[in-house]
């Protein structure tokens, strides 16, 4: 009686993996496909100052694969607000962005389009663990959602993987506002 009733246990437990692992998969789709949509209406959001780059910079990073960049807008607040509290910012809302490809990546069956990048980036991961996420999202680069999706598959702790991004794309925000907020004055000198 007792060996059916573990026998049964399996598959059940088994389904249940399934169906969170699915779920996270399908969540990160559901993201992607609604910030694509409305990518026309993220603009609005930085007139809204602190808020609005937080959440230009969590849906332009909400995406997986297909990039919806906050660059421009970071770089033009940069001119207007203080660049490092705009760079930490944004750094902190792309860095929540990015963990609908770590969601991805706990599902297990995440698409790596990007199977090279797979093969160079998984060692990587393995050794560095946070120091390569960290390094990675301070580069500004295209593999950054499939850093995202490894650091799921390979079960690196949520808050880890958001931490370390968030200190590499904060520190990425914060020379762009940098240079908003030296080059612009120059341009309004110019024109």
């Amino acid at each position: 009686m007792a060996t059916e009733s573990r026998a049964l246990a399996k598959p059940a437990r088994r389904w249940g993996t399934l169906g969170k692992s699915l779920g996270a998969l399908l969540l990160a789709v559901a993201v992607t496909v609604g910030v694509i949509l409305s990518r026309g209406l993220i603009g609005r959001f930085a007139g809204y100052g602190y808020p609005g780059v937080f959440l230009i910079s969590l849906l332009g990073n909400a995406t997986v694969i297909v990039p919806a960049p906050a660059y421009a807008i970071v770089f033009a607040v940069g001119g207007v607000l203080d660049p490092v509290l705009t760079g930490l910012v944004a750094g902190l809302g792309a860095s929540l962005g990015e963990l609908t490809g770590y969601l991805a990546g706990t599902s297990g069956r995440a698409v790596v389009t990007h199977r090279a990048t797979y093969a160079r980036m998984e060692p990587l991961l393995r050794r560095y663990g946070v120091f390569a996420i960290a390094a990675l999202a301070l580069i500004p680069n295209p593999f950054f959602d499939v850093a995202g999706i490894l650091s799921g598959m390979l079960r690196i702790p949520a808050w880890q993987f958001v931490l370390a991004a968030w200190v590499g794309k904060s520190l990425r925000f914060i020379i762009l506002a940098w240079g908003g907020a030296t080059s612009l004055p120059l341009i309004d000198r110019l024109f």
